[in-house]
């Protein structure tokens, strides 16, 4: 593996520590649902971000435990997982052996991906590379991984929510920063972190620079009875009001 920037060692460092806190524990439970989005758990049935997967090559970038891709392999897809934390790839090859769903895994940087160029069909991050790697160098990395007419699907907070994180995470009614010049947020608690965020205009413009033809833009609210996350930071009531997440659906491209 190619040596890391710092950001993404600080944010090994915070993802090895959640491992042992939370998703450890929690990585049975989400191999064993059906696919469904964020914080909020929106079904996919709901939203149809996805385009068809099965017989298709799909790499997950910053797949965590890997739960979003074992998804994804019991539609028919050929599925490669990639991820930073040695930790969280030790989880999720403990959950490939509990059900029997053997893919690869693969530890390197998703902005640095030791795979060939045109390899996929269906590039994905839910939370991985999504919002922990610097775009400007993610985004080109999944064009380079994509045959044309290729799919990139990601997951990432709205910008609304960033704009409204507060220091302790779950987002206020009032903005809490500028939107000019957003794109590397440093956070403190309740661990360090380092996460990568833009406004809308500057996701368009790097997806088009890339190559990418946008072909959908899902935003996610909170359900009715939705409560509180039990461990990430989250405000179930503003989710109510406000989109606190969005899907983007990509396309690349002939080149």
């Amino acid at each position: 593996m190619s040596e890391l920037p710092d950001y993404a060692l600080v944010n090994r460092e915070t993802w090895t520590k959640a491992n042992a806190e939370y998703t450890d524990a929690n990585a049975e439970r989400a191999w064993s649902r059906d696919i469904t989005w964020g914080m909020w758990s929106v079904p996919e049935e709901d939203v149809h971000a996805l385009p068809d997967v099965a017989d298709k090559d799909v790499i997950e970038l910053g797949c965590g435990t890997a739960y979003f891709s074992a998804y994804l392999a019991r539609l028919g897809a050929r599925v490669v997982g990639v991820d930073v934390t040695p930790a969280q790839l030790e989880t999720a090859r403990r959950m490939q052996k509990r059900f029997g769903l053997e893919f690869p895994l693969i530890e390197a940087n998703a902005e640095d991906v030791p795979l060939p160029d045109e390899s996929f069909d269906l590039v994905h991050s839910e939370y991985g590379a999504s919002i922990w790697c610097d775009p400007y160098k993610w985004i080109p990395e999944a064009s380079r991984l994509l045959r044309p007419g290729g799919h990139l699907v990601f997951l990432r907070n709205s910008t609304l929510a960033v704009l409204c994180a507060t220091v302790e995470g779950p987002p206020s009614e009032t903005l809490q920063r500028p939107q000019l010049g957003l794109h590397k947020l440093e956070w403190s608690e309740p661990d360090p972190e380092i996460e990568f965020q833009l406004g809308h205009g500057d996701w368009i413009r790097l997806l088009r620079a890339n190559g990418f033809e946008i072909e959908d833009l899902i935003e996610l609210f909170a359900p009715e009875g939705a409560v509180d996350h039990g461990y990430y930071a989250s405000n179930a009531e503003w989710a109510k009001k406000w989109p606190s997440e969005e899907i983007w659906r990509v396309r690349l491209q002939t080149r």
